[in-house]
């Protein structure tokens, strides 16, 4: 498959899942700012963080895109079961090209505490564990396989998950996020394998530190933001814009040989000391 044989992608849909905050958020304004496209955004928010879900809203409508969003837990079976008929009939009748190229998992919700503990309420436990790698890893194939049983994914589409350097160093807490982040990884790997004939590509997206809500949430955050500035040769954090320019890059037709990958968007952050 050559990117000359791919529809074009303006007017084609994202899902995003996490698409109220941080590198979701960035990526559902971007997608339709740059390659105009059409935005269905998964959140989970409550009333006093619903503000910014509207003002993204209307950034997405400002650039002349749709956006269709839905206020349920991502991992949840039946609340994605009822995504998916939404889009489903939003598509119907959809041409082949028009429907979802661009899928983005960046869930952040998961357990931050240690292994390790004085007390064993202070430690992780089965159900947390078990937890935090559906949500943040195993979450991912259940909406790819949804998408592709329903025919909703165009040729020519996109499977971004956002992992992080946490697949590789220990951090306090971290474990379980960890985990997930790795187990991402490898299915994203399979997933390069088993998309390829629906010419689907599937990457993972290692941002930098980026000062987000979910990196407010980890425990010592303010030495990871600073030892990322010492490491970081250009001298400053990554930010969401960051990482949702090279999502816009990725998507592009020209990117239809890039598959299987962990690309770093860190300003070379991970490979200086």
């Amino acid at each position: 498959m050559t990117k000359d044989s791919i529809a074009p992608i303006e007017g084609s849909w994202a899902l995003i899942l996490g698409a109220s905050s941080g590198f979701g958020e960035a990526a559902s304004i971007a997608l339709a700012r740059d390659l105009k496209m059409n935005i269905f955004g998964v959140h989970l928010d409550r009333r006093a963080t619903y503000e910014n879900v509207e003002r993204i809203k209307a950034a997405i409508q400002e650039t002349g895109s749709r956006a269709v969003f839905f206020n349920v837990n991502a991992a949840d079976e039946e609340k994605r079961q009822s995504v998916i008929e939404s889009i489903r009939q939003e598509l119907d009748g959809a041409e082949e090209g028009k429907k979802i190229r661009v899928l983005l998992h960046s869930l952040a919700f998961g357990t931050l505490k240690p292994y390790i503990a004085d007390k064993p309420e202070d430690a992780i436990n089965r159900a947390a564990m078990d937890m935090t790698v559906d949500v943040m890893a195993h979450s991912l194939v259940y909406w790819v396989q949804d998408l592709i049983r329903n025919n909703l994914f165009s040729r020519g589409g996109r499977v971004f998950g956002m992992t992080s350097a946490g697949d590789y160093h220990a951090w306090k807490a971290y474990g379980a996020v960890s985990a997930a982040k790795c187990a991402l990884e490898s299915h994203i790997r399979q997933l390069t394998l088993e998309l390829a004939p629906f010419g689907i590509t599937a990457n993972s997206i290692r941002a930098g530190v980026t000062d987000t809500p979910a990196l407010r949430k980890i425990p010592g955050n303010e030495r990871m933001i600073s030892e990322a500035l010492r490491r970081n040769p250009n001298g400053r954090l990554t930010t969401p814009e960051d990482v949702a320019g090279a999502i816009v890059c990725l998507s592009r037709p020209e990117a239809q040989w890039i598959t299987g990958n962990v690309i770093g968007v860190d300003g070379g952050e991970f490979v200086t000391d």
